[in-house]
């Protein structure tokens, strides 16, 4: 018999059961959204909208932290909001500054640029710039993926979303939003053994395009080097005993040092934006 020949009782059962979950967190939705009051922020500061801090990090958000690394490597003035509200895009992070609201964290760089005449890229000839792109655009698209597969899917003790404190019921939604994305993504329709290789094969091409250059660019820091931190950083520090940490931790070193070169530079402050501060300082 097909899996999908259920009887009309087995039907309306199932309905009823979704439209009492749908019910109940829309009124949740309803509920918290009514209690949300206006906020008044800082004038002349970049509040950037997110989740929690990270475990061992300070987020676990590669987007998070490509886009706090800009901020920082721009001198540009800013501060966190852990609120989890998210943007009118549904997605987090995003900025607010003054009246301005910037979904995205890549259109955010963009309007800050223009906002405060940055040009991270003055030192990059158009080739570069291409190479740059390309770069990018492979990490946010494959590697993201794989972490997002990791983490949802392939590391069954969920890790990383214990460590940041999720419950249960949030674990199991999150990996079932994961498999549905990644899966019309094309991603997700791959097995752990296929996705591995492709991860392995996008990091040996960083590591050899990167080689002995103290940025990813050459000698002088450029806008490329917030995307590739931002995701790099995640697989050294934020994706324990994963094979995606083994392969740079193990084979490509030269990338886990630019990540700590990337680190030391830029976040100084690095230990004291985690979670695992916190809980030291609350434990003393």
């Amino acid at each position: 018999m097909s899996a999908w020949n259920y009887s009309g009782d087995n039907i309306n059962i199932v309905y009823v059961a979704g439209a009492v979950v749908a019910i109940s967190v829309l009124a949740v939705v309803v509920k918290k959204t009514r209690k949300r009051e206006p906020v008044q922020y800082p004038r002349d500061t970049v509040m950037v909208h997110q989740f929690g801090k990270g475990s061992r990090g300070p987020s676990i958000s590669p987007f998070v932290i490509k886009l706090e690394t800009y901020l920082r490597m721009a001198n540009i003035q800013y501060k966190p909001v852990y609120d989890r509200q998210m943007s009118t895009k549904g997605k987090i992070p995003w900025i607010e500054y003054n009246e301005d609201k910037i979904a995205d964290s890549q259109l955010s760089i963009e309007y800050l640029n223009t906002k405060f005449d940055i040009n991270l890229n003055s030192n990059l000839d158009s080739m570069e710039l291409a190479i740059g792109r390309a770069f990018s655009k492979m990490a946010e698209e494959n590697l993201y993926w794989y972490l997002v597969l990791q983490r949802s899917t392939y590391d069954k003790h969920n890790t990383i979303f214990r460590e940041v404190g999720l419950n249960s019921f949030i674990i199991k939604i999150l990996r079932w939003k994961a498999s549905k994305a990644s899966y019309y993504h094309g991603i997700g329709r791959h097995t752990e053994t296929e996705t591995t290789s492709i991860m392995e094969k996008d990091v040996k091409a960083i590591s050899d395009f990167l080689g002995r250059k103290k940025f990813f660019m050459g000698d002088a820091p450029s806008e490329v080097d917030c995307v590739m931190f931002g995701q790099l950083s995640q697989f050294v520090w934020q994706m324990p005993g994963s094979q995606g940490e083994k392969c740079i931790t193990e084979k490509y070193k030269n990338i886990e040092e630019y990540c700590v070169r990337m680190r030391d530079l830029y976040w100084p402050d690095w230990e004291e934006c985690t979670l695992k501060k916190k809980k030291d300082s609350a434990s003393t």
